[in-house]
């Protein structure tokens, strides 16, 4: 059964877009399932730059349909910017491009919002992207959202929206904001907003499952890593939907029954973006080497990613709620300059030590890394494409950190270019993308 998931390990960041890029080659369909324009994919083709925010990283391939689920919440002018960019860029989106019609809609009363929490006095930085995500998901869980399908219906969106707005606007003033939002401007906005993307929009669950039972096989694309999800993340340091694999059936609409395979993509050491506790981030100068050789900042706001070594109880965790079948690893060519590598095996607190992530962040907090030190290869693995041409010491790097997850690593990115990758032969991961 080749429909599989394909999600971030750590904190996001991992590379997703460029696996999910390479394996949609395989696949008929690539369903997005949650979040917002707050995650950004780069993808690499030629001397192309893609950075998607929205959009399936599958539509950047001829002929694949690109799927955007009920789990999404879409601000639809940066959606519709997003298209028009791939267009001008010569991708074909039309016909090729899908909605659902149950997610929900973001508007610019949500930032407003968010600002407004994010900056309120006493409050705990979260560390967003403030583009209004956050708050457009309370408003689907507090059933006062409203959905594509109801933006599709003029008479309908109106009522919903006036009222809607009309509360967001009461909020802000007992607050104190004084943002200005003109509503009626807005509203005749999203209406034109939603003729452009009209012939886009349908009964995705109902389209995925049909193309399934005919036989085409989907790939569904996560958008933030497992450790934002907002159930079994570093709460509240997360994101407001679910990242984790078990997101794909309740953001797309289709069953447990219907997945065949996880697969995890980590980066060979870890990064994190924004607050919120990180075991073994490196605040030396081993973290800024690594952040200028990776190349880390934010694809979609550009700020500086936090850097650190390899988290095996992290991966152990996220392995263990995703059921991962396989790893890829990305950026291994990014450490080809140690001489030594650090690699956390567990965590000490409190005098004994812990194999796995603890549940609250004011446990995380506390704990103290326990490192092992793996040998470098102080040589360039840049741009290999064969397991074979690996230096020894990297194979043993990899092979060091299969043993303290417990999955293979079935693929390698050695760079950001599509055929700077190596799916290892006879892998788990080679037989769920054959």
């Amino acid at each position: 059964m080749r429909n599989v998931i394909i999600l971030g390990s750590q904190w996001g960041d991992e590379g997703k877009g460029k696996i999910v890029d390479l394996f949609s080659e395989r696949f008929d369909i690539v369903a997005r399932y949650q979040g917002g324009h707050n995650a950004g994919h780069t993808v690499f083709i030629g001397e192309k730059k893609f950075v998607l925010k929205l959009i399936p990283s599958g539509i950047l391939r001829p002929g694949k349909m690109a799927v955007i689920g009920n789990g999404l919440v879409i601000d639809p002018a940066a959606l519709l910017a997003e298209i028009d960019a791939l267009e001008s860029a010569g991708v074909a989106v039309a016909g090729r491009l899908f909605i659902s019609s149950r997610a929900h809609v973001l508007f610019p009363a949500h930032r407003m919002m968010e600002k407004m929490s994010e900056n309120r006095p006493g409050r705990v930085s979260i560390g967003t992207t403030s583009r209004g995500i956050g708050p457009c998901y309370e408003d689907k869980i507090a059933r006062r959202g409203i959905r594509i399908a109801d933006l599709m219906n003029t008479e309908v969106f109106r009522a919903q929206y006036d009222s809607v707005m009309e509360e967001k606007v009461a909020i802000a003033r007992a607050l104190g904001i004084e943002d200005e939002l003109d509503l009626r401007r807005i509203r005749d906005e999203y209406e034109a907003f939603a003729e452009r993307i009209r012939p886009m929009v349908c009964d995705t669950p109902m389209l995925l499952n049909e193309a399934i039972r005919g036989g085409k096989h989907v790939l569904f694309e996560g958008a933030q890593g497992a450790m934002l999800d907002i159930d079994h993340g570093t709460y509240p340091f997360v994101t407001s939907s679910s990242a984790s694999a078990g997101g794909a059936c309740t953001g797309t609409g289709v069953s447990p029954t219907r997945i065949g395979g996880v697969i995890g993509v980590s980066k060979a050491y870890i990064t994190r973006v924004g607050g919120g506790p990180f075991p073994t981030e490196a605040l030396d100068g081993a973290g800024d080497l690594i952040r200028r050789r990776g190349n880390e900042f934010g694809a979609v706001t550009g700020r500086p990613r936090r850097c650190g070594w390899f988290d095996a109880p992290l991966l152990r965790y996220t392995a263990a709620i995703n059921g991962y079948d396989s790893m890829v690893v990305t950026k291994l060519d990014v450490l080809d300059e140690f001489e030594s590598i650090p690699v956390c095996v567990a965590y000490r607190c409190c005098g004994r030590e812990m194999a796995s992530m603890p549940p609250t962040v004011a446990e995380i907090e506390k704990v103290e890394p326990v490192y092992e030190w793996v040998p470098g290869w102080r040589t360039s693995t840049f741009g290999i494409a064969s397991f074979d041409q690996l230096p020894a010491k990297a194979k043993d790097y990899l092979a060091y950190l299969e043993s303290q997850i417990g999955v293979e690593v079935g693929c390698i990115s050695t760079g950001p270019e599509r055929n700077q990758t190596i799916v290892r032969q006879g892998s788990r991961l080679e037989a769920l993308i054959a």
